[in-house]
């Protein structure tokens, strides 16, 4: 089950990094990507709180080597 967790963390990251982008600079990746407009209007609290949700993804990249060091210490 650690595989789900680990690609779920994943997803949640690169969710939280194009966050940032629509915060940083209002451009969207995943649509950039995929298909549709790439630029969206925000407010400026909108922005805000998307960029707040990037750097949070940013952070919890460091959950993928936390976890690695926990199981170590424990065998």
């Amino acid at each position: 089950m650690e595989w789900l967790s680990r690609i779920a963390l994943a997803l949640v990251i690169i969710g939280a990094l194009n966050w940032l982008l629509v915060g940083l600079f209002e451009w969207d990746l995943v649509t950039a990507l995929f298909g549709g407009d790439t630029f969206r209007a925000s407010s400026g609290l909108s922005r805000f709180i998307y960029a707040l949700v990037g750097l949070a993804g940013i952070y919890a990249i460091s959950f993928f080597f936390k976890e690695t060091a926990v199981l170590k210490n424990d065998k």
